[in-house]
């Protein structure tokens, strides 16, 4: 896979991404609360907790999609808390929704080239699908015909990937991609997602309940009430954070 073909060029900070600060409300309720995180460029980093911590809530924010009361948000170096959230796309911020959100009354082809209005400079006339986006997920190109809800919740996972790096993101953000999917397809998705790492220089943000998909991230933080509670290497995820911020 050609490492310029799925990305543009990499800033020149380390990090990628990173959250300074950060408050959100909905109304009066106080969601998410003084949440540092970043991203080092390359990297992979999981985002770890139980079930309404905050994470998906978080992410929103990181896209745009909420607005914080207080806080900043730097892609790079460049501040980015005030940019809507198709500025944040354009400037290389991939995301796939938790429940994927492909078109399903849209072919897999069309679904596709969606992914390409995410680019600086738009859709340009009758692009073509990259060879690299079916070496990654194979079962895409026998597919392109077919309509996005007629996939399985697994070939819907690896379609909303591929569109996402479609847009040529240098920061790929993923919501709890392996919920609900057979394990077989998680093991796909989890190698797909560390080949892109590895050839692309891709930085991912994941959100994700998966042990063994979390300990391939090079950094974890653990959410509870809102706010960061836990950090590291993956290397050092003990099974004492394991059970309080993974079990069910």
């Amino acid at each position: 896979m050609s490492s310029q073909s799925l990305i543009s060029n990499q800033q020149s900070t380390d990090l990628m991404l990173r959250v300074s600060d950060i408050n959100v409300y909905y109304g009066e309720s106080h969601i998410l609360r003084d949440v540092d995180l970043s991203v080092p460029a390359g990297q992979m980093v999981c985002l770890i907790g139980r079930n309404g911590v905050g994470k998906t809530t978080l992410l929103k924010t990181i896209m745009g999609l909420l607005s914080s009361r207080t806080g900043n948000i730097f892609f790079g170096d460049r501040p980015i808390t005030k940019l809507a959230p198709d500025r944040r796309a354009k400037l290389g911020i991939g995301y796939v929704p938790q429940g994927r959100e492909i078109i399903p009354r849209v072919s897999v082809k069309d679904n596709l080239l969606l992914g390409l209005e995410a680019r600086p400079q738009g859709r340009k006339g009758k692009e073509a699908i990259p060879e690299e986006i079916f070496e990654l997920f194979p079962v895409l190109k026998t597919m392109l015909s077919r309509m996005g809800g007629d996939l399985s919740g697994g070939q819907q996972q690896q379609l909303a990937i591929a569109r996402a790096l479609m847009g040529k993101p240098r920061l790929l953000v993923l919501d709890e991609p392996t919920e609900g999917i057979q394990p077989s397809i998680v093991l796909e998705i989890e190698a797909a997602v560390k080949r892109i790492i590895a050839e692309t220089g891709i930085s991912v943000l994941l959100v994700e309940q998966h042990l063994h998909f979390v300990r391939q991230a090079d950094k974890y933080y653990a959410m509870q009430k809102g706010g960061i509670v836990a950090s590291g290497s993956t290397a050092e995820l003990t099974q004492e954070v394991i059970q309080k911020f993974l079990a069910v």
